[in-house]
């Protein structure tokens, strides 16, 4: 991870929507953990507060509880701020599938909102979380970040017209964005609980609790599943990145390999099997696909290794293990 870049932050502020979120909550710890000042701003909709609790004692942190949909709240989480990650959103295609209204609301209004406070606030830099949903139905392998299809989802909607207001933001107000491009992102403090909860955690914790998981189809759709260090480290190499060419670009967050469903489950199965022994006898059954779910998934990660020096660190296995170490810790 090129930390040793944020050493030149020094004085800076930047702004993590989102902040008390499973991937917000990781980019502030690293940021904190440089000495950087963190504005956090989040409604707890959700993300949790448990996620910011250690935080909450360091004289470089600042918690704003406010919402995107609010301008008036994101001016006030924008004065003074020179950078943001913009992590705040309604995530989950079956969630903008049931209630496309709120989905809509948050992801294209509330960043709206948070463009034009960047912009009044003379931000150097807004890198925002967009989605490896925008490839919609373009049936290719790897993902490319040239070629997208028609969108599957409310969601996938929502993430695309991210990309075209951040686009009109540059070209109109000259302000530089990039976009990253997130794929099936799991690690510590992703939340397992919720009827929109992602495959991983809540894998996990049937397992532990000695019951099924569940699979949505046969099994053979597949993910290209990306540990969150690997998604913290491009957040910080967009940040900090001084290469000209890299700015005003979406990129693939990913790990470059997939891993089907079926094949998601067994590692979980085996790894949580140390911990214990019982687990490896649970059967993992099936139900019908999900309406919007894509079959495959597998990005390439080209651009972001040649424009933002991306080098993920852990691949499924090893981030597996150690999602799976920091969850028996927190879900026994």
């Amino acid at each position: 991870m090129n930390t040793q870049q944020l050493k030149t932050f020094k004085g800076k502020k930047v702004l993590v929507t989102g902040g008390a979120g499973f991937i917000g909550s990781n980019l502030c710890e690293t940021l904190l953990s440089n000495n950087i000042d963190v504005v956090c701003l989040d409604n707890f909709s959700t993300g949790k507060r448990i996620n910011i609790k250690p935080f909450l004692g360091n004289n470089n942190f600042y918690l704003v509880e406010g919402d995107i949909r609010n301008l008036e709240d994101c001016h006030k989480a924008c004065k003074g701020v020179h950078y943001v990650l913009h992590q705040a959103a309604l995530g989950s295609v079956p969630r903008s599938i049931n209630d496309p209204i709120t989905t809509n609301d948050v992801n294209v209004s509330g960043f709206l909102n948070m463009l034009v406070a960047s912009r009044d606030a003379g931000v150097e830099r807004f890198v925002y979380a967009a989605s490896s949903s925008t490839y919609g139905d373009h049936e290719a392998l790897p993902k490319v970040e040239d070629t997208i299809g028609k969108p599957l989802s409310p969601y996938a909607i929502t993430k695309y017209v991210n990309e075209l207001y951040a686009d009109i933001f540059h070209s109109t107000y000259n302000m530089d964005t990039i976009g990253l491009r997130y794929f099936n992102v799991f690690g510590k403090r992703q939340d397992p609980n919720g009827a929109y909860a992602a495959v991983i955690p809540k894998f996990v914790q049937q397992f532990i609790s000695h019951e099924s998981p569940i699979i949505n189809g046969d099994g053979s759709y597949s993910r290209d599943f990306t540990y969150i260090d690997n998604v913290v480290q491009m957040n910080i190499n967009a940040l900090t990145i001084n290469n000209k060419e890299a700015l005003n670009n979406v990129y693939n967050v990913a790990y470059g390999e997939r891993t089907t469903l079926l094949e998601l489950a067994t590692l979980l199965k085996t790894y949580l099997s140390e911990f214990d022994n019982s687990i490896k006898n649970i059967e993992i059954k099936h139900r019908e696909n999900r309406i919007g779910d894509i079959p495959h998934s597998l990005a390439s990660i080209d651009k972001a290794k040649q424009l933002l020096n991306y080098n993920p660190k852990y691949n499924i296995s090893s981030g597996l293990k150690e999602a799976v170490n920091w969850y028996w810790e927190h879900l026994k």
